[in-house]
């Protein structure tokens, strides 16, 4: 099959502007928990979800993590890069995750600090694009973060230079096995490691439709700091 014949048609369901909250965040969060499994929008919405995960346990394949978002920056010279990241943490701030301040990302970032993220539910059928500035978090509430991660992934913090050149996987295992000989009991945070904060100023929810015209609503940050809610055409 060619590329361009690869396509599906999107029918679980619409999106209209009474069944949004005022607030975008509030609205991620009702979305966020139905891809989560959490909570769903009714008994058809369940059947789809069990249906879902039953056919894909049957193929032997898991659903993707909810939590998964497209991370995207750009450098100083307006050169994009992006990468799948796992969203950590959201309150009235915006979109907490974590990773090296010395990777690509980070110096990007430094660099740059627009950014956007975008969510990707394919069995909801349903997408959310984000975008706004990001910032640092506290160094204490990255430490809280840092100290519930499996020791595992604690003492790569430390083995890995993200983004770095390596030699090959033998060198990182070997800086993974020095650091955990270094690190017998609690592992501190890393200097060059810790959290940001993606501070929203739009949030758009895409809901696949049939016939491509796909229902896409948009929230843009006012100047007071309230949201308006504006119909895109697909």
């Amino acid at each position: 099959m060619a590329i361009a014949d690869i396509r599906r048609e999107y029918s679980l369901g619409g999106l209209r502007r009474a069944d949004l909250d005022a607030n975008p965040m509030a609205q991620f969060s009702q979305w966020f928990a139905q891809a989560s499994a959490a909570s769903s929008g009714g008994r058809l919405r369940k059947t789809g979800i069990a249906l879902f995960k039953l056919w894909h346990a049957i193929l032997g394949h898991a659903p993707a993590d909810a939590n998964a978002m497209v991370l995207s920056t750009v450098d100083k010279n307006g050169r994009p890069s992006s990468r799948n990241i796992l969203l950590k943490g959201m309150d009235e701030r915006g979109f907490i995750f974590f990773t090296n301040y010395d990777s690509r990302k980070g110096c990007e970032l430094a660099e740059n600090p627009n950014a956007a993220l975008t969510f990707y539910w394919p069995d909801l059928e349903r997408q959310i694009c984000v975008a706004g500035s990001v910032g640092k978090i506290s160094r204490e509430e990255s430490e809280i973060y840092f100290k519930s991660r499996p020791r595992g992934s604690q003492l790569a913090a430390w083995a890995s230079n993200q983004s770095d050149i390596v030699a090959d996987r033998t060198a990182l295992e070997t800086k993974w096995n020095e650091m955990e000989k270094k690190f017998p009991n609690e592992v501190p945070l890393p200097p060059n490691w810790g959290g940001y904060v993606l501070q929203p100023e739009r949030i758009e929810f895409w809901q696949g439709r049939p016939s491509r015209l796909h229902d896409r609503f948009q929230y843009t940050r006012q100047p007071d700091n309230s949201w308006k809610l504006e119909r895109l055409a697909p």
